[in-house]
């Protein structure tokens, strides 16, 4: 009896010491797990921070090397300007020496016409044989003038018809290009000449649209009222020409 009441303790204690044992066992299983989990994080967490490094590098290099892109485009650009610039330099140099030789050829071309029409010395006659131009010759001449530029010229040649050759079939005409090669330089001397063309020459067929012109240089001036005026002549004296439809839409645009 005696001896089992000292066996009992002792088997007690063993059976703790077992439990005890086991308890620390499976915390040690634990805490060895919790590291491999804490090290394959980090690890993770490692590469992440790598990845992310090269990623900044590269993303440093791609702006870098755009950077210097930019630098040269903007060195070609200030080149190719500079060069532009020169360019345009020449060219204005060029076209003013063109435009005062053709100011040149002109002047010339009026001061040979001029000669031309003069009389001779002394009052003679032109010498025998040579014949005047014809108004058809004059007028044809004046208008591939003024269509190649020569403005003065031909207004030059198509006064010089009126004055030779007044009741002439292109006199008319005439009138309505001398007003056509103002129309660019002196709006009123355009004006001028086509007012003459519908007051001498009422049933010529540019007398509608030298009409419709004045009215387009009264618009031009802002003076509303004569533009009306012009374009409802046209529509009533003229009302079959071209220029009377072009009338009516003007009319319509003036609020009338």
């Amino acid at each position: 009896m005696r001896r089992a009441a000292i066996l009992l303790p002792a088997a007690l204690g063993l059976l703790g010491a077992c439990a005890l044992r086991s308890d620390v066992d499976r915390l040690e299983a634990r805490l060895a797990a919790m590291q491999e989990e804490t090290a394959r994080q980090d690890s993770a967490r490692a590469r992440q921070v790598t990845e992310l490094l090269a990623l900044q590098r590269q993303l440093l290099d791609t702006v870098a090397a755009s950077q210097r892109a930019v630098t040269a485009f903007r060195g070609d650009v200030s080149r190719d300007l500079y060069d532009v610039r020169q360019q345009l330099m020449q060219v204005q140099e060029l076209t003013g020496q063109s435009q005062r030789r053709l100011a040149e050829l002109r002047g010339d071309l009026e001061a040979r016409g001029q000669q031309l029409d003069a009389p001779a010395a002394g009052g003679a006659a032109p010498a025998a044989g040579a014949a005047a131009p014809s108004a058809t010759q004059m007028y044809e001449a004046s208008l591939q003038q003024l269509r190649g530029g020569s403005s003065a010229t031909a207004r030059m040649g198509f006064r010089q018809l009126l004055d030779r050759y007044p009741d002439a079939p292109e006199a008319a005409d005439a009138v309505y290009f001398i007003g056509e090669s103002f129309a660019g330089e002196a709006p009123d001397s355009a004006a001028l000449y086509y007012r003459r063309l519908v007051q001498d020459h009422p049933r010529s067929a540019r007398a509608p649209a030298a009409l419709y012109k004045l009215g387009l240089l009264a618009e031009q001036r802002r003076d509303t009222a004569a533009a009306r005026q012009a374009y409802q002549q046209v529509v009533d004296r003229y009302p079959a020409a071209d220029e009377a439809a072009l009338a009516r839409d003007r009319l319509r645009a003036l609020g009338q």
